[in-house]
């Protein structure tokens, strides 16, 4: 999620700022971070039910996800060829974008739970809590 004045670094920033806090306090992380592995049906959903990406849009977006393969070749030889069913194109100029529709209820989905802090930039979420070393077995 691009956002003014704020970068990699910022996001770096305000997670070291909570690693370091909890360190003085003795307390410790749990970081969960999410890659770019994405279930296309569940991002389709999202673009027209929540973005309102309808019509000739959305059909170029399913099958921009939908008609991909993979393939391994030595020489002029196809060895596998395999159909691509999560994730967006490594690289692609869409995959942060989709990515962040995809996973943009997160932050509803984490409300209720005080303890639960996130940072995102671009294609990268982290979830983080912080525990007591009390709680911890």
């Amino acid at each position: 999620m691009y956002r003014r004045s704020h970068s990699t670094e910022t996001t770096l920033l305000s997670v070291l700022d909570v690693v370091y806090h909890a360190a003085q306090s003795l307390q410790q992380q749990l970081d969960l971070s999410v890659d770019d592995t994405l279930d296309e049906p569940t991002l389709l959903h999202r673009l027209d039910h929540t973005f309102g990406v309808r019509g000739r849009s959305h059909k170029w977006v399913d099958s921009y996800l939908n008609e991909r393969s993979q393939y391994v070749t030595v020489g002029d030889r196809v060895l596998a060829s395999v159909s691509c069913h999560y994730g967006v194109p490594q690289g692609s100029m869409l995959g942060p974008l989709l990515f962040t529709i995809y996973t943009s209820p997160i932050v509803t989905v984490i409300a209720p739970f005080r303890n639960v802090r996130h940072a995102r930039y671009t294609d990268d979420t982290q979830l983080y809590i912080t525990l007591s070393t009390d709680n911890v077995m």
